[in-house]
Protein backbone atom coordinates (compact mmCIF):
# COMPACT_ATOMS: atom_id res chain seq x y z
CA UNK A 1 0.00 0.00 0.00
CA UNK A 2 1.41 3.26 -0.81
CA UNK A 3 -0.02 4.97 2.00
CA UNK A 4 0.63 8.54 1.72
CA UNK A 5 0.00 9.80 5.75
CA UNK A 6 2.76 7.65 6.34
CA UNK A 7 4.99 8.91 4.18
CA UNK A 8 4.82 12.47 5.11
CA UNK A 9 5.43 11.71 8.76
CA UNK A 10 8.63 10.80 7.85
CA UNK A 11 9.59 14.13 6.41
CA UNK A 12 9.47 16.43 9.63
CA UNK A 13 10.27 19.87 7.56
CA UNK A 14 6.67 18.60 6.05
CA UNK A 15 5.70 19.81 9.28
CA UNK A 16 6.47 23.20 9.41
CA UNK A 17 4.67 26.94 8.57
CA UNK A 18 5.65 29.52 5.94
CA UNK A 19 4.66 33.19 6.77
CA UNK A 20 2.25 31.42 8.53
CA UNK A 21 0.53 28.81 6.14
CA UNK A 22 1.69 25.49 5.75
CA UNK A 23 4.85 24.72 3.98
CA UNK A 24 3.66 23.27 0.60
CA UNK A 25 7.17 22.09 -0.72
CA UNK A 26 7.27 22.31 -4.84
CA UNK A 27 10.91 22.63 -5.30
CA UNK A 28 12.01 19.19 -5.52
CA UNK A 29 13.96 19.26 -8.60
CA UNK A 30 16.38 21.69 -6.94
CA UNK A 31 16.47 19.38 -3.72
CA UNK A 32 14.52 16.96 -2.24
CA UNK A 33 13.34 16.96 1.62
CA UNK A 34 15.02 14.33 3.94
CA UNK A 35 13.40 11.70 6.22
CA UNK A 36 14.24 11.44 9.51
CA UNK A 37 15.60 8.06 8.90
CA UNK A 38 18.40 9.47 6.85
CA UNK A 39 18.72 12.25 9.27
CA UNK A 40 19.30 10.00 11.69
CA UNK A 41 21.59 7.68 10.42
CA UNK A 42 23.83 11.28 9.91
CA UNK A 43 23.96 12.12 13.81
CA UNK A 44 24.39 8.23 14.49
CA UNK A 45 27.42 8.45 12.56
CA UNK A 46 28.95 12.11 14.28
CA UNK A 47 27.69 10.81 17.42
CA UNK A 48 29.14 6.96 17.75
CA UNK A 49 31.62 6.01 15.10
CA UNK A 50 32.89 9.22 14.00
CA UNK A 51 36.72 8.55 12.20
CA UNK A 52 38.54 8.12 9.03
CA UNK A 53 38.36 5.72 6.86
CA UNK A 54 40.67 3.07 5.01
CA UNK A 55 43.47 4.21 6.95
CA UNK A 56 43.06 3.11 10.91
CA UNK A 57 43.15 -0.43 12.08
CA UNK A 58 40.62 0.97 15.09
CA UNK A 59 37.42 -0.16 15.93
CA UNK A 60 35.92 3.28 14.59
CA UNK A 61 38.14 3.43 11.66
CA UNK A 62 36.65 0.26 10.80
CA UNK A 63 32.99 0.39 11.42
CA UNK A 64 32.69 3.85 9.21
CA UNK A 65 35.00 1.91 6.21
CA UNK A 66 32.60 -0.72 6.65
CA UNK A 67 29.46 1.90 6.32
CA UNK A 68 31.09 3.45 3.46
CA UNK A 69 31.98 0.28 1.61
CA UNK A 70 28.39 -0.87 2.18
CA UNK A 71 26.89 2.38 0.64
CA UNK A 72 28.96 2.13 -2.14
CA UNK A 73 27.53 -1.32 -2.29
CA UNK A 74 24.24 -0.04 -2.03
CA UNK A 75 24.63 2.23 -5.20
CA UNK A 76 26.27 -1.13 -7.20
CA UNK A 77 23.44 -3.20 -6.49
CA UNK A 78 20.38 -0.30 -7.25
CA UNK A 79 21.62 1.05 -10.32
CA UNK A 80 22.90 -2.51 -11.31
CA UNK A 81 26.87 -1.37 -12.02
CA UNK A 82 28.71 -4.82 -12.45
CA UNK A 83 31.36 -4.12 -9.80
CA UNK A 84 31.65 -1.50 -7.53
CA UNK A 85 34.85 -0.31 -7.85
CA UNK A 86 33.14 1.20 -10.86
CA UNK A 87 31.15 3.52 -8.27
CA UNK A 88 33.37 6.83 -7.42
CA UNK A 89 31.93 8.94 -4.48
CA UNK A 90 31.77 12.49 -5.13
CA UNK A 91 30.36 16.01 -4.13
CA UNK A 92 27.31 15.79 -6.54
CA UNK A 93 26.75 15.56 -10.13
CA UNK A 94 28.75 18.39 -10.88
CA UNK A 95 31.64 17.00 -9.44
CA UNK A 96 31.24 13.55 -11.77
CA UNK A 97 31.06 15.41 -14.96
CA UNK A 98 33.92 17.61 -14.04
CA UNK A 99 36.13 14.65 -13.34
CA UNK A 100 35.15 13.05 -16.33
CA UNK A 101 35.26 16.46 -18.34
CA UNK A 102 39.66 16.70 -16.66
CA UNK A 103 40.41 13.40 -17.77
CA UNK A 104 39.40 13.52 -21.08
CA UNK A 105 41.74 16.27 -21.53
CA UNK A 106 44.06 14.09 -22.60
CA UNK A 107 42.44 11.79 -24.90
CA UNK A 108 40.57 14.77 -27.02
CA UNK A 109 42.63 16.28 -30.02
CA UNK A 110 42.15 19.34 -32.19
CA UNK A 111 38.79 18.25 -34.47
CA UNK A 112 37.52 16.08 -32.44
CA UNK A 113 33.43 16.29 -31.71
CA UNK A 114 31.23 16.03 -28.77
CA UNK A 115 27.72 16.39 -28.95
CA UNK A 116 25.35 17.86 -25.72
CA UNK A 117 21.98 18.39 -26.41
CA UNK A 118 19.67 21.61 -26.14
CA UNK A 119 18.25 20.54 -22.69
CA UNK A 120 21.31 20.44 -20.84
CA UNK A 121 21.66 21.86 -17.49
CA UNK A 122 24.57 24.27 -17.02
CA UNK A 123 26.96 21.84 -15.31
CA UNK A 124 26.51 19.58 -18.48
CA UNK A 125 27.57 22.72 -20.93
CA UNK A 126 30.23 24.66 -19.15
CA UNK A 127 32.44 21.77 -18.28
CA UNK A 128 32.63 20.71 -22.44
CA UNK A 129 32.72 24.03 -23.33
CA UNK A 130 36.46 24.71 -20.85
CA UNK A 131 36.74 20.80 -22.24
CA UNK A 132 36.98 21.84 -26.15
CA UNK A 133 38.82 25.24 -25.66
CA UNK A 134 41.95 23.17 -23.43
CA UNK A 135 41.82 20.19 -26.98
CA UNK A 136 40.57 22.38 -29.92
CA UNK A 137 37.72 20.01 -29.91
CA UNK A 138 34.50 21.02 -31.36
CA UNK A 139 30.96 21.48 -29.66
CA UNK A 140 27.82 20.27 -31.33
CA UNK A 141 24.21 20.66 -29.53
CA UNK A 142 21.39 18.72 -30.69
CA UNK A 143 18.37 20.69 -31.33
CA UNK A 144 15.12 20.37 -29.16
CA UNK A 145 11.59 21.40 -30.54
CA UNK A 146 8.59 23.31 -29.76
CA UNK A 147 7.38 20.22 -27.33
CA UNK A 148 10.67 20.37 -25.34
CA UNK A 149 12.07 17.24 -26.97
CA UNK A 150 15.05 16.50 -28.85
CA UNK A 151 14.97 16.15 -32.90
CA UNK A 152 16.51 12.85 -32.76
CA UNK A 153 17.14 13.11 -36.70
CA UNK A 154 19.02 16.04 -36.02
CA UNK A 155 21.43 14.14 -33.48
CA UNK A 156 21.45 11.12 -36.75
CA UNK A 157 22.97 13.53 -38.75
CA UNK A 158 25.48 15.23 -36.13
CA UNK A 159 26.89 12.00 -35.42
CA UNK A 160 30.29 10.87 -37.57
CA UNK A 161 33.50 9.33 -36.91
CA UNK A 162 35.11 12.77 -35.69
CA UNK A 163 32.03 12.24 -32.73
CA UNK A 164 33.96 11.01 -29.08
CA UNK A 165 31.75 11.80 -26.97
CA UNK A 166 28.26 12.08 -26.06
CA UNK A 167 26.48 13.92 -23.25
CA UNK A 168 23.23 13.92 -22.57
CA UNK A 169 20.80 14.77 -19.18
CA UNK A 170 18.03 11.83 -18.98
CA UNK A 171 14.96 14.02 -17.87
CA UNK A 172 15.48 17.68 -18.44
CA UNK A 173 15.43 19.91 -14.97
CA UNK A 174 13.70 22.67 -16.69
CA UNK A 175 10.86 20.66 -18.49
CA UNK A 176 10.78 17.12 -17.42
CA UNK A 177 11.73 15.89 -20.79
CA UNK A 178 12.67 11.86 -20.32
CA UNK A 179 15.44 11.76 -23.32
CA UNK A 180 15.31 8.46 -25.20
CA UNK A 181 18.81 7.47 -23.53
CA UNK A 182 18.96 4.25 -24.96
CA UNK A 183 18.54 4.97 -28.48
CA UNK A 184 20.96 7.79 -27.92
CA UNK A 185 23.63 5.64 -26.35
CA UNK A 186 23.35 2.34 -28.79
CA UNK A 187 24.10 5.18 -32.09
CA UNK A 188 26.89 7.07 -30.08
CA UNK A 189 28.54 3.37 -30.06
CA UNK A 190 27.70 2.71 -33.64
CA UNK A 191 30.55 5.06 -34.59
CA UNK A 192 32.46 4.65 -31.65
CA UNK A 193 31.58 7.53 -29.34
CA UNK A 194 31.52 7.31 -25.04
CA UNK A 195 28.43 8.30 -23.48
CA UNK A 196 28.10 10.13 -20.10
CA UNK A 197 24.27 10.45 -19.39
CA UNK A 198 23.47 13.22 -16.62
CA UNK A 199 21.08 11.18 -14.17
CA UNK A 200 20.82 14.28 -11.73
CA UNK A 201 16.83 14.60 -12.12
CA UNK A 202 15.90 10.84 -13.14
CA UNK A 203 17.12 9.05 -9.95
CA UNK A 204 14.62 9.92 -7.87
CA UNK A 205 11.47 8.65 -10.19
CA UNK A 206 13.24 6.19 -12.32
CA UNK A 207 15.52 2.88 -11.29
CA UNK A 208 18.32 3.12 -14.04
CA UNK A 209 20.21 0.02 -14.98
CA UNK A 210 23.60 0.52 -15.83
CA UNK A 211 24.41 -2.69 -17.66
CA UNK A 212 21.05 -2.22 -19.45
CA UNK A 213 21.60 0.88 -20.83
CA UNK A 214 25.52 -0.27 -21.90
CA UNK A 215 25.85 3.50 -20.62
CA UNK A 216 29.85 4.56 -20.34
CA UNK A 217 29.34 7.08 -17.37
CA UNK A 218 26.13 8.04 -15.14
CA UNK A 219 26.52 10.69 -12.61
CA UNK A 220 24.00 11.66 -9.74
CA UNK A 221 23.70 13.29 -6.52
CA UNK A 222 22.44 12.45 -3.15
CA UNK A 223 20.30 15.54 -2.31
CA UNK A 224 17.98 14.64 -5.11
CA UNK A 225 17.10 11.80 -3.99
CA UNK A 226 16.13 12.56 0.11
CA UNK A 227 19.80 11.98 1.04
CA UNK A 228 22.10 14.87 1.83
CA UNK A 229 23.74 17.10 -0.24
CA UNK A 230 27.65 17.26 -0.99
CA UNK A 231 27.39 14.15 -1.87
CA UNK A 232 26.73 11.97 -5.16
CA UNK A 233 28.53 9.21 -7.49
CA UNK A 234 30.02 8.71 -10.63
CA UNK A 235 29.46 5.12 -12.58
CA UNK A 236 32.20 4.63 -15.11
CA UNK A 237 32.72 1.42 -17.07
CA UNK A 238 36.12 -0.34 -15.43
CA UNK A 239 37.90 0.10 -18.86
CA UNK A 240 37.32 3.68 -19.27
CA UNK A 241 38.26 4.82 -15.52
CA UNK A 242 41.41 2.73 -16.16
CA UNK A 243 42.11 4.91 -19.03
CA UNK A 244 41.16 8.15 -16.97
CA UNK A 245 44.02 10.20 -15.14
CA UNK A 246 43.48 11.02 -11.76
CA UNK A 247 41.34 14.49 -11.58
CA UNK A 248 43.02 15.25 -8.06
CA UNK A 249 46.46 14.34 -6.55
CA UNK A 250 46.76 13.76 -2.48
CA UNK A 251 45.94 11.19 0.05
CA UNK A 252 44.06 7.46 -0.26
CA UNK A 253 44.50 7.76 -3.99
CA UNK A 254 48.04 6.46 -4.18
CA UNK A 255 49.92 3.34 -4.22
CA UNK A 256 53.36 4.59 -3.64
CA UNK A 257 54.88 8.07 -3.53
CA UNK A 258 58.22 9.21 -3.16
CA UNK A 259 59.94 12.80 -4.76
CA UNK A 260 60.48 10.81 -7.65
CA UNK A 261 57.68 9.22 -8.67
CA UNK A 262 54.53 8.30 -7.46
CA UNK A 263 52.13 5.96 -8.69
CA UNK A 264 48.51 5.80 -7.94
CA UNK A 265 46.07 3.43 -6.50
CA UNK A 266 43.67 1.06 -8.30
CA UNK A 267 39.39 1.60 -8.67
CA UNK A 268 37.96 3.52 -6.96
CA UNK A 269 40.78 5.13 -4.92
CA UNK A 270 42.25 6.66 -7.89
CA UNK A 271 39.62 8.87 -8.26
CA UNK A 272 39.00 9.96 -4.44
CA UNK A 273 41.62 12.14 -3.06
CA UNK A 274 41.20 13.07 0.44
CA UNK A 275 38.83 12.71 3.14
CA UNK A 276 35.39 11.95 1.69
CA UNK A 277 32.20 13.17 2.76
CA UNK A 278 32.36 10.09 4.77
CA UNK A 279 28.75 10.47 6.39
CA UNK A 280 27.20 11.75 3.31
CA UNK A 281 27.82 8.71 1.91
CA UNK A 282 26.86 6.31 4.28
CA UNK A 283 23.46 8.73 4.69
CA UNK A 284 23.27 8.21 0.60
CA UNK A 285 23.04 4.55 1.19
CA UNK A 286 20.53 4.58 3.70
CA UNK A 287 18.09 7.24 1.25
CA UNK A 288 18.13 4.45 -1.33
CA UNK A 289 17.36 1.82 1.47
CA UNK A 290 14.26 4.45 1.76
CA UNK A 291 13.28 4.46 -1.58
CA UNK A 292 13.09 1.20 -2.35
CA UNK A 293 11.21 -0.14 0.37
CA UNK A 294 8.47 2.32 -1.06
CA UNK A 295 8.88 1.06 -4.28
CA UNK A 296 9.78 2.58 -7.62
CA UNK A 297 7.21 1.81 -9.46
CA UNK A 298 5.10 3.13 -6.38
CA UNK A 299 6.57 6.16 -6.94
CA UNK A 300 6.25 6.76 -10.52
CA UNK A 301 2.59 5.64 -10.67
CA UNK A 302 2.07 7.98 -8.26
CA UNK A 303 3.90 11.35 -9.08
CA UNK A 304 2.35 10.41 -12.88
CA UNK A 305 -0.57 10.37 -11.21
CA UNK A 306 -0.18 14.07 -9.49
CA UNK A 307 1.21 15.27 -12.51
CA UNK A 308 -1.94 14.74 -14.51
CA UNK A 309 -3.74 16.29 -11.93
CA UNK A 310 -1.49 19.65 -11.68
CA UNK A 311 -1.35 19.12 -15.82
CA UNK A 312 -5.77 19.52 -15.80
CA UNK A 313 -5.71 22.55 -12.78
CA UNK A 314 -3.09 24.98 -13.80
CA UNK A 315 -4.56 24.80 -17.28
CA UNK A 316 -8.22 26.02 -16.09
CA UNK A 317 -6.39 29.15 -15.67
CA UNK A 318 -6.49 31.92 -18.56
CA UNK A 319 -3.14 32.62 -20.01
CA UNK A 320 -1.26 29.94 -18.75
CA UNK A 321 1.29 28.29 -20.86
CA UNK A 322 3.10 24.67 -19.78
CA UNK A 323 6.50 24.52 -21.71
CA UNK A 324 7.62 20.78 -22.75
CA UNK A 325 5.96 17.86 -23.23
CA UNK A 326 2.60 17.28 -22.99
CA UNK A 327 1.51 15.02 -19.87
CA UNK A 328 0.51 12.29 -21.96
CA UNK A 329 4.49 12.22 -23.25
CA UNK A 330 7.46 11.38 -21.80
CA UNK A 331 7.29 13.81 -19.04
CA UNK A 332 8.55 13.55 -15.09
CA UNK A 333 6.76 15.10 -12.73
CA UNK A 334 7.73 18.36 -13.46
CA UNK A 335 5.58 21.34 -14.71
CA UNK A 336 7.05 24.88 -16.26
CA UNK A 337 5.20 27.40 -16.73
CA UNK A 338 3.88 31.35 -17.10
CA UNK A 339 1.04 33.58 -17.23
CA UNK A 340 0.73 35.75 -20.14
CA UNK A 341 1.96 39.27 -19.16
CA UNK A 342 3.66 38.65 -15.91
CA UNK A 343 7.03 37.87 -14.63
CA UNK A 344 7.93 34.67 -13.24
CA UNK A 345 9.93 35.83 -10.50
CA UNK A 346 6.45 37.99 -9.13
CA UNK A 347 4.27 35.49 -9.45
CA UNK A 348 7.31 32.42 -6.94
CA UNK A 349 7.56 35.60 -4.25
CA UNK A 350 3.53 35.82 -4.11
CA UNK A 351 2.93 32.20 -3.28
CA UNK A 352 5.60 32.00 -1.24
CA UNK A 353 3.88 34.04 1.03
CA UNK A 354 0.96 31.86 1.00
CA UNK A 355 3.62 29.05 1.84
CA UNK A 356 4.55 27.96 -1.40
CA UNK A 357 7.58 26.57 -2.71
CA UNK A 358 8.08 26.75 -6.26
CA UNK A 359 11.14 27.88 -8.24
CA UNK A 360 11.64 30.52 -11.08
CA UNK A 361 14.26 31.61 -13.22
CA UNK A 362 16.04 29.87 -16.14
CA UNK A 363 16.78 27.02 -14.12
CA UNK A 364 20.38 26.65 -14.73
CA UNK A 365 19.18 26.19 -18.79
CA UNK A 366 19.33 29.85 -19.86
CA UNK A 367 19.42 28.03 -23.71
CA UNK A 368 15.56 25.96 -23.47
CA UNK A 369 14.42 29.60 -22.31
CA UNK A 370 16.04 31.75 -25.28
CA UNK A 371 15.10 28.95 -27.11
CA UNK A 372 11.28 29.53 -26.29
CA UNK A 373 12.04 33.82 -26.01
CA UNK A 374 11.25 33.92 -22.44
CA UNK A 375 13.29 34.89 -19.10
CA UNK A 376 12.30 31.86 -17.30
CA UNK A 377 9.34 30.05 -15.95
CA UNK A 378 7.60 29.34 -12.86
CA UNK A 379 8.60 25.63 -12.13
CA UNK A 380 6.71 23.54 -9.82
CA UNK A 381 8.23 19.79 -9.28
CA UNK A 382 6.51 17.31 -7.08
CA UNK A 383 7.70 14.59 -5.21
CA UNK A 384 6.53 10.90 -3.98
CA UNK A 385 5.24 13.28 -0.36
CA UNK A 386 3.31 15.41 -2.21
CA UNK A 387 -0.34 15.55 -2.39
CA UNK A 388 -3.35 16.67 -4.38
CA UNK A 389 -4.46 18.82 -1.61
CA UNK A 390 -1.30 20.69 -1.95
CA UNK A 391 -1.35 21.03 -5.90
CA UNK A 392 -4.99 22.68 -5.04
CA UNK A 393 -3.31 25.17 -2.30
CA UNK A 394 -0.92 25.82 -5.36
CA UNK A 395 -3.40 26.62 -7.80
CA UNK A 396 -5.44 29.24 -5.55
CA UNK A 397 -2.31 30.84 -4.91
CA UNK A 398 -1.27 30.88 -8.56
CA UNK A 399 -4.41 32.29 -8.96
CA UNK A 400 -4.24 34.99 -6.52
CA UNK A 401 -1.13 36.12 -7.63
CA UNK A 402 -2.39 36.56 -11.12
CA UNK A 403 -5.44 38.66 -9.65
CA UNK A 404 -2.97 40.80 -7.97
CA UNK A 405 -0.31 40.72 -11.30
CA UNK A 406 -2.73 41.44 -13.74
Amino acid sequence: MFDIEKIRADFPILKRKVNGYPLVYLDNAATSQTPQLVIDSIVDYYSNYNANIHRGVHTLSQEATDAYEQARQKIRHHFNAEHAHEIIFTSGTTHGINLVANGFSSILKTGDEIIVSALEHHSNIVPWQMLCERTGAVLKVIPMNMEGELIMDAYDNLLSENTKLVFVNHISNALGTINPIKEIIQKAHDVGAAVLIDGAQATPHIKADLQALDVDFYVASAHKMCGPTGAGFLYGKEDWLNKLPPYQGGGEMIAEVSFEKTTYAGLPHKFEAGTPNICGGIAFGIAIDYMNAIGFDNIANYENELLKYATDKLLEIDGLKIYGPDVSGAKTSVISFNIEGIHPYDIGSIVDKLGVAVRTGHHCAQPIMDFFKIPGTVRASFAFYNTKEEVDTLVVAVKRAKGMLS
